[in-house]
């Protein structure tokens, strides 16, 4: 792990905005924008306009670095058609432009690589993340069988998977290593390989869902095995200067499933197969990926990034209702994680980043913000003197 180096004395700056490095890789600061779907791609899976402005604003917003959603390694792994792929040339060439955007704004960018799984083939989440239905179907969505450790579906009414055979895991492990090689090739920072949320890897390392008797199931060691050899597939393909992580569900939150003393060996055995962070989420084994058991409250899943962070010796990011920059910085003074994830509150209001430092008393003449925007914004302090801050929160009403 690196910490980053620090200022010292009464100048040091919060570790919030502190640079973090993994091996060749050095983020301006702690911020990191997790993978969210949004299920706008442009044709053929592709990375378009959308993908473009919508990533590229958090990039303008002060993120240390900003990862590409859930992507699939190849068409079957679509969580749904209208999500992004990176198995064939198209699609690579089609990352270009947002990464060559994302790189003059001095933010790094990553892709999280993704295979649906069992829970392939359903529904947007704005149609309600759950198995396709009639009105899906009548209004064109496409619809196929999905694979999975067993054939049995995620939830009542959900597709029933095909069970992939112990020759179909092992190819598996070259579908990966292809699309590592094609992010690789498209120019992006950083991987993250997604094993969470139930998709396709979760549902090999869960006991709920892997009901297995081959090599690839039965006792914790077979349901990591696929996982595993993935990760070191990938990390093959890979320069030895590109940082990888992997996000993980930390517990299923079922009492039989996967949990914490699980997840800190699996994140042993990924630190000794080269990953470089663990992304600490959970819950998703049953059901939508939101469909989370695992009780909610602020900074919920803080405490497994903490665990997986002094148990493995491994970096962490924290993620989970993280809503405030104070909250943020306590995590990483209390030495909880080394990198803060913040998802909906940054589509909420994407120059969160920046409104943080402000928060942490830094940045206090926009000198961090892009040069088109600071300037504009440093005239606007003289114009708010004497009733109300940078920001713009009223302080004296006249």
């Amino acid at each position: 792990m690196s910490d980053g180096p620090n200022d010292g004395g009464e100048t040091t700056r919060p570790r919030l905005f502190q640079p973090f490095s993994a091996r060749g890789l050095t983020l301006k600061n702690r911020l990191v924008l997790p993978p969210m779907v949004h299920y706008r791609c442009a044709p053929g899976n592709t990375c378009g306009d959308f993908h473009l402005v919508h990533l590229g604003r958090y990039a303008l917003g002060g993120f240390g670095l900003v990862f590409v959603e859930a992507t699939a390694v190849e068409e079957i792994g679509l969580i749904n058609e209208h999500d992004l792929g990176i198995w064939n040339d198209a699609q690579v060439e089609s990352f270009r432009p947002l990464i060559a955007f994302m790189r003059r704004q001095d933010t790094a960018i990553g892709i999280q690589l993704a295979h649906g799984g069992r829970k392939a083939s359903s529904q947007t989440a704005m149609r309600g993340m759950g198995p396709l239905n009639e009105d899906d179907l009548k209004a064109g969505a496409r619809i196929w069988q999905p694979v999975g450790p067993a054939a049995e579906p995620v939830a009542k009414g959900w597709l029933t998977p095909r069970q992939l055979t112990t020759a179909e895991c092992r190819a598996m492990v070259g579908t990966w290593a292809h699309a590592a090689r094609n992010a690789v090739k498209a120019g992006f920072d950083a991987i993250e390989i997604h094993t969470a949320h139930g998709y396709l890897l979760a549902s090999f390392l869960s006991p709920v869902s892997n009901t297995r008797n081959d090599e690839y199931g039965g006792d914790r060691a077979g349901r990591m095995r696929l996982p595993l050899e993935i990760v070191e597939a990938v990390r093959r393909e890979m320069p030895a200067s590109m940082p990888l992580f992997v996000r993980v569900s930390s517990v299923d939150g079922t009492k039989e499933g996967w949990n914490m003393d699980d997840t800190v060996v699996y994140a042993r055995e990924l630190k000794a197969r080269g990953v470089d962070v663990i992304d600490c989420s959970s819950g998703g084994i049953s059901g939508a990926a939101t469909a989370m058991q695992v009780p909610r409250s602020l900074g919920f899943q803080v405490p497994f990034a903490e665990r997986v962070r002094k148990e493995a010796d491994i970096a962490t990011v924290a993620v989970g209702i993280i809503l405030e920059a104070e909250q943020a910085e306590d995590i990483l003074r209390r030495g909880q994680a080394d990198l803060i994830a913040i998802g909906r509150q940054s589509q909420f209001n994407p120059n969160i980043a920046q409104h943080w430092a402000h928060d942490l008393g830094i940045n206090r003449r926009f000198e961090d913000w892009s040069p088109e925007f600071g300037w504009w914004l440093e005239k606007r302090i003289r114009t708010l003197d004497g009733f109300a801050t940078p920001t713009g929160v009223v302080t004296k009403r006249v």
